[in-house]
C-alpha cells in the first residue's frame, strides 16, 4: 500500500486489543508499542491501569498563538463472537479489496489513516503552525476511566486543545441525488443504569407464592419495552433533515414529534437500518442488553438484576431518565431498584461552523469536488464528549467508497464481518492530510 496505512491497520487489528469491560482487559500497550515502531519516537505513554496505555505526542507548532489540533483515535475494540463470523476476527485478512477485523471501522480504521496523516508532524519532517496533538487512548468502548477521560482529568496541559478530529467517519449520504459528507458534531449521552430486585431462595419445585427476584425483574422489563419511548425533535435534528432534501411531506414528519414514529415506519419498509437510526435519534432509548439471577437451575433466585443501555438526547438528563423508567415499570418500580452503572455522561454537542468545520469542507472539495456537509449527532458515545465538556469543538469525519453504504455501515458496527474497504482507508488518510493543511495554513 502507497500510504501504510493498510499494514498499520492490519496490524492494530491483530493486536486483538479487546475492552471487556473489565480493567484487566484491553491490553492497548500493545498498540502503543505498535505505533511508537510506526512512529520511531517514543512519546508519552501513560498507563493509569496494568496494560491499559495510552500514547500522546505533542508537537510544538511554529506560532505559539495558533490554534492547536487535537487528534483522538482509541486502541481498543469491543468483545467478539467468533461463531458469527466468516473470517478470524483478528487475522486482518484483505478479502476482495476488504479489510476484515474487529475494530477495522470502530475505530482502528480512523487510527491508521490518522497516524500516517500525523507522521510527517510526529517525525518532524514537518512543522504545524500551531500545535498538533496525537492521543491515541485507552478505554474508549467502556467510558475512557483509563484512557481519555483520566488524560483529560489529570493531563490537560498536555492533551488540551480548542479543536479535536475523532470518531466516528460515515460513509457519504445521499437523498434527492445530491451526495453529502457526514460529520459528527455530537453525541447522545449515556445513563447506563442497572435494575436490581431482591427475593427470597426456595426449592425451584415448588414456585408457587415463592418470592422470585427474577420474575420482579421481569416485570419491570415487561413495562420498559411496552412503554414509548420519550421522543425529542433537537435543533441538530432538525439540522440535518433540512440538508437532506428530503421531500417536504417527509420532511415535515421527521421533525414533528407527533407524527415521527408514522415516518420510521415509513421508512423501515425500504431501509429498516437507516429508519433505526432516524429512532436513535429521535427518542431516547433503552436496551436491556444483560441479564442476571441464580446460579442453580432447581433454586428460586434471591437476587436478579438487569443491565440498561440507555441513550438520552440534548435536555434529557439523569432526572429525566429514571422519571421515565419509574413511570414505565409501573408497580413493579416498588420491587427494584436503579443505580447507575457508572459516571453518566451527558449529551454534547459542537457547532458546526469554526475553523476545523472550514477546514473539513476545504479537504472534502479537494478531493469530492463539493463541501456539502451534514451535520450529524451520533447515537454512540465517544472520547469527544471529554473534551468538549471542557469547551473543544470536536468532530469526526472520513471519506468512503460506495462498496459499504451507511446504513450497512450502521450494522458492522460491533457486529459480525466488520470490514472496511482499502479505498476507503486510503481516501481518509487523504482527506486528514489536506484538513491538517487547511486548517494550520487557512
Amino acid at each position: 500500500m502507497t500510504n501504510g496505512a493498510i499494514d498499520l491497520l492490519q496490524q492494530l487489528i491483530r493486536n486483538a486489543c479487546v475492552n471487556d469491560g473489565t480493567p484487566e482487559s484491553g491490553h492497548e500497550h500493545r498498540s502503543v508499542a505498535t505505533l511508537q515502531e510506526f512512529f520511531g519516537v517514543e512519546g508519552q505513554v501513560f498507563e493509569p491501569a496494568p496494560g491499559r496505555q495510552s500514547l500522546v505526542y505533542r508537537v510544538k507548532g511554529e506560532d505559539p498563538e495558533a490554534p492547536a489540533l487535537g487528534l483522538v483515535p482509541h486502541l481498543d475494540v469491543v468483545p467478539v463472537d467468533p461463531a458469527g463470523w466468516s473470517v478470524d476476527p483478528f487475522a486482518a485478512e484483505i478479502i476482495d479489496g476488504m479489510v476484515y477485523g474487529r475494530g477495522a471501522l470502530d475505530m482502528l480504521n480512523v487510527t491508521a489513516a490518522m497516524a500516517v496523516a500525523a507522521r510527517p508532524y510526529i517525525t518532524g519532517e514537518k512543522t504545524p503552525r500551531g500545535d498538533l496533538v496525537f492521543i491515541a487512548a485507552a478505554d474508549e468502548e467502556q467510558g475512557g476511566v483509563y484512557g481519555a477521560k483520566y488524560l483529560v482529568d489529570e493531563h490537560w496541559d498536555l492533551v488540551g486543545v480548542p479543536y479535536v478530529l475523532t470518531e466516528v467517519a460515515y460513509p457519504a449520504l445521499s437523498y434527492a441525488g445530491k451526495q453529502t459528507v457526514p460529520v459528527s458534531i455530537g453525541e447522545k449521552g449515556g445513563y447506563w443504569s442497572i435494575l436490581k430486585a431482591r427475593g427470597r431462595p426456595g426449592h425451584g419445585s415448588v414456585p408457587y407464592g415463592q418470592d422470585n427476584a427474577l420474575r420482579k425483574i421481569v416485570d419491570a422489563l415487561k413495562g420498559i419495552f411496552d412503554t414509548p419511548m420519550p421522543v425529542g425533535i433537537t435543533p441538530e435534528w432538525v439540522e440535518f433533515v433540512s440538508r437532506l432534501q428530503v421531500d417536504p411531506d417527509l420532511q415535515e414528519k421527521l421533525t414533528d414529534p407527533d407524527r415521527i414514529d408514522d415516518a420510521i415506519d415509513e421508512l423501515a419498509v425500504t431501509d429498516p437500518l437507516f429508519a433505526r437510526y432516524v429512532h436513535a435519534l429521535t427518542h431516547m432509548t433503552i436496551s436491556p442488553n444483560v441479564l442476571g439471577a441464580g446460579r442453580k437451575v432447581n433454586m428460586i433466585p434471591a437476587e436478579a438484576e438487569a443491565m440498561l443501555d440507555i441513550r438520552a438526547l440534548p435536555g434529557m438528563d439523569r432526572h429525566f431518565v429514571e422519571s421515565h423508567l419509574h413511570k414505565a415499570m409501573g408497580h413493579a418500580r416498588d420491587d427494584v431498584d436503579i443505580e447507575p452503572m457508572a459516571y453518566d455522561l451527558e449529551a454534547t454537542v459542537s457547532r458546526p461552523d469554526s475553523l476545523l468545520w472550514e477546514a473539513i469542507a476545504r479537504g472534502v472539495e479537494d478531493l469530492e469536488g463539493h463541501r456539502n456537509l451534514l451535520p450529524t449527532l451520533m447515537t454512540v458515545g465517544t472520547d469527544a464528549r471529554f473534551w468538549r465538556a471542557r469547551g473543544s469543538i470536536c468532530y469526526g469525519v472520513g471519506l468512503f467508497d460506495d462498496r459499504i453504504g451507511f446504513s450497512e455501515m450502521l450494522a458492522l458496527f460491533h457486529g459480525h464481518d466488520e470490514r472496511v474497504s482499502i479505498d476507503s482507508v486510503e481516501k481518509t488518510t487523504a482527506l486528514y492530510e489536506r484538513v491538517f493543511e487547511h486548517f494550520f495554513w487557512l
